[in-house]
């Protein structure tokens, strides 16, 4: 027979969730990375690939440039957010390895947010290609060095490409804790979920 739960013991029970300021944070970042990653690889296979630099081209360049700016302050303040109010505690039936993998992937990430739109500001300053839709530029970092340009926009694309897959990690990791493991990982981040 169905017995009402104590509501003690249903809190207790309740996984503890991140804080809205930090859910928005996340979900800010979420929505500008999984734009920006299409645009630099539609960007780059235009101009690079099919060597076409017209106003579509440029338009692209010019949002994943903004975007990219965008990106890197919104990780600036999420990071100063987490170290200055902390996070929720693990979720509590996970093992210890799993606790360990978390924190590393979402410190990796945190480095990736930061590392990679950087490296594509200090790429576009030694281009220099600082124009966002015509309309202003984005302050230098570095002087022109078309040379530099090329092989720290070459590192910015494969460090893109490992924030992609980690990210996808992070997905799956928190796709298999809600249809699998059942537990409270994501609602952490998605407090109405059931």
């Amino acid at each position: 027979m169905w017995q009402p739960r104590d509501p003690a013991i249903a809190a207790k029970a309740r996984p503890e969730v991140y804080s809205t300021t930090a859910r928005r944070f996340h979900w800010l970042t979420v929505a500008a990375v999984f734009v920006m990653i299409p645009l630099g690889l539609g960007m780059t296979y235009r101009g690079n690939t099919l060597d076409i630099w017209d106003g579509l081209t440029n338009g692209l360049y010019s949002a994943h440039k903004l975007l990219g700016f965008l990106v890197l302050w919104l990780t600036a303040g999420r990071l100063a957010y987490r170290l200055l109010h902390g996070a929720p505690p693990d979720e509590p039936t996970l093992a210890w390895w799993q606790k360990a993998g978390s924190h590393l992937v979402h410190w990796a990430l945190y480095g990736l947010l930061l590392v990679v739109p950087l490296l594509g500001w200090i790429g576009v300053s030694l281009f220099p290609a600082l124009t966002i839709f015509d309309l202003f530029n984005l302050p230098a970092l570095a002087g022109p060095d078309e040379a530099a340009a090329k092989r720290v926009l070459a590192l910015h694309g494969w460090l893109a490409i490992l924030l992609a897959l980690t990210i996808a990690g992070h997905i799956g990791a928190a796709l298999y804790h809600y249809f699998i493991r059942r537990d409270g990982v994501l609602r952490r981040m998605l407090p109405g979920l059931r």
